[in-house]
């Protein structure tokens, strides 16, 4: 049986329970197939092992941190120094390390995932919530930041989790936040702190404009900290690689920081994303957003004239955030009934992690499944929603 709610602490309590279920479309983890060039890279994995183990580790880290970020898009990043993690949760940590150490506050985006508030409150660290709509009005931005903003540091996440929100966009506008972002920053002595971990969603996207992030906040003279990774990407087993750049006045701070939790990311690993990457860069990541989009288009069909809305996200993120229209019900209510048909979802409440009832009104799907399994598990959940009057 599964707890009730209120036993939850988080949403990772609920994703570790949905582990257990056939149906679970709870954590945003990639638990698809292999594609067919994926699976060529996993008959190698001994070829990888020893390649691996002949090296230095100084080369695999190079390696790694080139692909990505050429990658990325993002060929600015590579004139200064990156941090490696093996999860984007512990270089988190680090940052959050930080952040006590010269008692900083943070204004930081709601909604969001709830283990990045969670991590800065362990911590010490006080967080205060700033609303993602703030950033949707891109040309009164720096003033509503200085109206906003009270802390020490601000923290983007971008794309957002759950809504797909980007700063990002096309035209005039294709650069225009991040840089009203930073001329905040840097106009008010404000720590710029960025969470990129689902930027790799925005590549193949057409309505947005892929721009040299590094380069302006280099440029900019801004202190800032970003957090990128690989684990919502790639079908890996959860092996990836977090990647963590600060600004020159920060970087020795963080050295220190970083040498205390860990030598090393395993070299064995960064060889075997690798590859992950380079398959994406050859195939234009279809075998990523194929997937994703096929079951997105899932949602929106078989939703479509029900209690939940689709929320269209600005960037093609790997989860669905959905709203429910029937005021009679909440997301916590509605996520047991789901359960009774053997199917997991997460529901939108801990993603307002400061204001649990805005987030009543919110269910969250993952997208990074296999279609068959997928298309099977939104059935079910229409079946559910039947149940719901």
């Amino acid at each position: 049986m599964a707890k009730e709610d209120s036993e939850y602490l988080d949403l990772t309590q609920h994703e570790i329970h949905a582990l257990k279920h056939e149906f679970n479309l709870a954590d945003a983890h990639t638990h698809q197939s292999q594609s067919p060039t994926q699976r060529k890279i996993v008959e190698s994995l001994p070829k990888l092992w020893y390649e691996a183990e002949d090296k230095m580790q100084h080369e695999m880290d190079e390696k790694f941190i080139k692909t990505f970020f050429e990658v990325q898009r993002q060929n600015y990043a590579l004139k200064t120094p990156t941090f490696l993690f093996y999860a984007a949760s512990i270089a988190m940590i680090a940052v959050a390390n930080h952040l006590r150490r010269k008692n900083l506050s943070v204004s930081l985006m709601e909604p969001s995932f709830d283990n990045i508030p969670d991590i800065m409150k362990n911590m010490g660290v006080s967080i205060k919530p700033i609303s993602e709509e703030l950033f949707h009005d891109i040309d009164n931005l720096y003033d509503n930041l200085k109206k906003s903003v009270k802390t020490d540091a601000i923290f983007l996440i971008d794309p957002n989790n759950p809504t797909g929100f980007t700063l990002s966009g096309k035209g005039k506008y294709a650069k225009k936040g991040f840089e009203e972002l930073v001329r905040y920053a840097k106009d008010n002595n404000k720590l710029l702190l960025l969470d990129l971990c689902f930027a790799s969603f925005m590549l193949p996207d057409d309505e947005l404009v892929i721009f040299e992030l590094y380069e302006l906040l280099e440029k900019s003279g801004v202190s800032y900290i970003a957090i990128e990774d690989t684990g919502k990407t790639w079908p890996l087993q959860d092996a990836k690689v977090a990647l963590l750049k600060t600004s020159k006045d920060l970087h020795e701070e963080i050295n220190i920081i970083h040498s205390s939790y860990l030598l090393n990311v395993s070299p064995f690993i960064l060889n075997l994303v690798t590859q992950y990457i380079l398959d994406s860069k050859k195939d234009n990541f279809a075998s990523v957003f194929n997937l994703l989009d096929k079951n997105r288009e899932i949602v929106k069909r078989e939703f479509k004239d029900t209690i939940l809305e689709f929320q269209e996200p600005k960037s093609r993120v790997s989860v669905a955030w959905l709203k429910i229209k029937d005021p009679k019900i909440n997301a916590t209510q509605l996520q047991r009934i789901i359960l009774k048909k053997k199917v997991y979802v997460l529901p939108g409440t801990y993603f307002y992690w400061k204001d649990h009832k805005k987030g009543e009104r919110y269910i969250r799907l993952a997208l990074a499944r296999n279609t068959d399994m997928f298309e099977k598990a939104v059935k079910k959940i229409k079946e559910a929603l039947k149940e719901v009057n």
